[in-house]
């Protein structure tokens, strides 16, 4: 089973900024996509983020403009640099991979909490 690292998750003020992170193994090399999502309370989860193996990004309407994904290919690492930070992106964010060969996998989610 592949498992995916994430972290940077945490407490910050409307306004403020976080960056996540989340890495891959290094024997998975045929991504093509990655992408994060994320989960409010008692709502379904839903696509924020995500980058494609030739960088097309795409961006859920509510995070466009303050969220920003990125990819390091020799870390084998997906960024997600999220600014402007309101409460009603609280949430737990998860980091997703699909490969050329079928695999999907998921990590194991990191809480993101924007409050005063």
């Amino acid at each position: 089973q592949v498992q995916l690292m994430e972290s940077g998750g945490g407490l910050v003020q409307p306004g403020g900024s976080l960056s996540l992170s989340c890495a891959a193994p290094e024997s998975i090399t045929d991504f093509n996509v990655m992408s994060w999502h994320r989960q409010a309370p008692g709502k379904e989860r839903e696509l924020a983020a995500s980058i494609t193996s030739d960088n097309y990004r795409r961006y859920a309407d509510s995070v466009s403009g303050r969220f920003t994904i990125s990819r390091e290919y020799a870390k084998n690492t997906v960024y997600l640099q999220m600014n402007s930070l309101k409460p009603g992106d609280t949430g737990v964010y998860y980091c997703n991979i699909r490969t050329s060969t079928g695999l999907d996998a998921w990590g194991r989610g990191t809480q993101v909490t924007v409050s005063s």
